[in-house]
């Protein structure tokens, strides 16, 4: 029995290859298998070469795995130029061509040779008698054309995987029972169980098989992107407004389905600036508001998000980054836009920033960024990379039970605002230098609300929100809202989880630390680490801002040396840490990798065995030794 199966399938975009994928990973849940999606795609609309990987197996799964094991590659049906001397070369063939180099040994080959020619790949045969694949070809297009239409050949290929993988078809039928009816229905179901018999019938030369497993309660599939808008709604967020920009889009797509079934609104606008603008329009009213982009669409955002700064509007924006700069590589993933997220706008930072590592904490910090930003009176940001976007992975529906948030935080009543300082004139102290409270929150009163009358400037202000360029009361006020930061920061240490993520021995001679996406594929090169024999933990950060200093220098203090494993060119992670405790720059190195696909297991392990020992890290990371070294 095969413990894991890396499943791939590829195409050209607008295959059907995303929804595929997703209707087969959710079959393999409902089966009682653990499932951990990786998706691949080029920044066109129709054609170009994508996949999307599915690692399934008995025991739960945090990462995708070092290259896969069967291979699904249905040919590119929308290829501009099929021509191997074409500008893009021949991409019919890509799918399976570009798909060879990290398939393993042993690994299962299926290609629909109604479209794939592979006299057209050089070397093939070669290949796979070196790698001692398994190759069977099918004509996935005949078939679909024979009984409905090409888009089918889909359903023809996951039968034929289901075969050669003895998976029984129960559940891929109840799901396609669910997604279509009538005679849609009745020909996919037709498509399906003919190619899963005719395979059947085929002599199998190779030893993979589908896992078995069983949950302990239900299970539901969900993404980075499915977890931060069902955090938003239960949150208590009944307002968005945003502009579509990969990979934020999903995100904003979700928020727009939902918040109408809850009485929120949703507004797509002319651009980012009018997007977080009217978010924090919004708060100001007394809505929970959020709004959100990737990279280039945060920038627009930066002049708004400095004005929710000053005038202490609680708003949460998501922050969806990308290779760059500039359009860069709009749907590959990168975690480069940190530095830009913690200190865009004018002046000095006063926002929290969270970055989760994993669906689970993805809802749980969207759910914090909502609570900090309403209970401190500031901006609070997520910020979560392509490769969390769209990674689906299981998680048990009991985590999702629990009862939404409608409090705004730190707001009066009129009764207490009433009670509150006003100024001669009748206008209420919203900024007050000195509060009751040592959090440096000022009392905050909504529009209309009776006694609450003040100014909200984007200039430095005095007590009731008028201008002022006074120097005592300037530093007052930036004193003020600085404390804020120390007061999350203290809170956050006190409470239960902290959102930073630790892993492997209590006790270790080395450590791995990482931020975001990246957590997952860092536990797992522990494990094998450590069942190498190696004594190594590691730690997940999420809290970027105000940055888990405590936490973070207990785990440093604890090892000789720390290898920081991040996806940006130029180690800002580890030089965030070492800005804000710099007594561990001789400790720390940088594993970096930027090429556009997130990190491996393997690369990890590799890169990790290049602190301890001779060894080279893998050809598509960069090494970075501690200073001095």
């Amino acid at each position: 029995m095969t413990e894991n199966i890396v499943w791939r399938i590829a195409g050209g975009s607008g295959d059907g290859i995303d929804s595929t994928s997703q209707n087969f990973a959710k079959a393999l849940m409902r089966s009682g298998l653990h499932v951990f999606t990786h998706r691949h795609y080029p920044s066109r609309i129709r054609g170009g070469h994508t996949y999307v990987e599915i690692r399934a197996g008995p025991e739960p799964v945090r990462s995708r795995g070092d290259g896969y094991n069967f291979l699904l590659a249905l040919g590119d049906s929308f290829a501009r130029n099929p021509q191997e001397d074409a500008y893009y070369g021949d991409e019919e063939t890509k799918p399976l061509a570009e798909n060879l180099d990290e398939l393993r040994e042993g690994g299962v080959i299926v290609y629909d040779e109604g479209l794939i020619d592979i006299d057209e790949i050089p070397d093939f045969e070669e290949r796979v008698e070196e790698n001692d694949w398994h190759v069977y070809p099918i004509d996935l297009r005949a078939r679909a054309r024979e009984k409905g239409r090409e888009v089918m050949r889909n359903t023809a290929g996951v039968g034929a995987t289901a075969a050669l993988l003895e998976y029984d078809l129960g559940h891929i039928e109840d799901l396609m029972a669910d997604a279509m009816s009538g005679e849609v229905l009745e020909t996919n179901l037709e498509i399906l169980k003919d190619a899963y018999e005719d395979v059947q019938e085929m002599e199998f030369t190779h030893d993979l098989r589908m896992p078995t497993g069983e949950h302990d309660e239900e299970q539901v599939l969900l993404s980075g992107s499915n977890a931060i808008a069902y955090g938003s709604l239960d949150a208590g967020c009944r307002f968005i407004a945003g502009y579509p920009m990969t990979p934020w889009t999903e995100v904003f797509t979700l928020m727009n389905q939902h918040l109408p079934e809850v009485g929120g609104i949703a507004e797509q606008v002319e651009d980012e600036i009018a997007a977080a603008a009217l978010a924090i329009g919004a708060s100001h009213a007394g809505v929970k508001a959020m709004s959100g982009s990737s990279g280039g669409g945060f920038s627009l955002m930066s002049e708004p998000l400095g004005l929710a700064e000053m005038t202490e509007t609680p708003v949460v924006l998501i922050e969806a980054t990308r290779a760059g700069p500039s359009t860069g590589m709009p749907t590959k993933p990168e975690q480069s836009d940190l530095e830009h997220v913690l200190y865009t706008s004018q002046g000095d930072s006063n926002r929290v920033v969270f970055a989760p590592g994993n669906v689970r904490e993805a809802y749980e910090q969207t759910r914090s960024a909502f609570e900090m930003a309403y209970e401190y009176q500031l901006p609070a940001i997520v910020l979560y990379d392509q490769k969390l976007s769209g990674e689906l992975r299981n998680v048990d529906e009991s985590f999702f039970d629990r009862q939404p948030d409608p409090d705004l935080g730190a707001t009066l009543t009129e009764e207490e605002i009433a009670e509150a300082a006003h100024h001669a004139s009748g206008k209420f102290s919203r900024y007050q230098r000195d509060p009751d409270n040592d959090r440096g929150v000022s009392p905050r009163s909504l529009p209309g609300q009776k006694g609450g009358r003040h100014l909200a400037s984007g200039n430095e202000h005095n007590e009731q929100g008028h201008i002022s360029e006074d120097p005592a009361n300037r530093a007052a006020q930036m004193q003020r809202r600085m404390r804020k930061l120390e007061s999350i920061r203290e809170e956050l240490d006190a409470k239960e989880s902290s959102h930073q993520t630790y892993h492997g021995p209590e006790e270790a001679d080395y450590g791995i630390i990482t931020f975001g996406s990246q957590q997952g594929t860092v536990e797992e090169a522990v494990d094998r680490l450590t069942d190498e024999g190696h004594s190594v933990k590691s730690l997940g950060v999420s809290g970027m801002m105000p940055l888990a200093e405590a936490e973070i220098s207990e785990f440093l203090s604890s090892v000789n040396e720390a290898l920081v494993v991040e996806m940006t060119g130029s180690a800002q992670f580890r030089g965030l840490i070492q800005k804000e405790l710099g007594r561990f720059g001789p400790k720390m190195h940088s594993l970096l990798k930027y090429n556009g696909n997130p990190f491996e297991p393997s690369e990890i392990v590799d890169g990790f065995e290049s602190i301890i020992g001779e060894d080279e890290p893998a050809p598509t990371t960069q090494f970075v030794p501690a200073a001095g070294d």
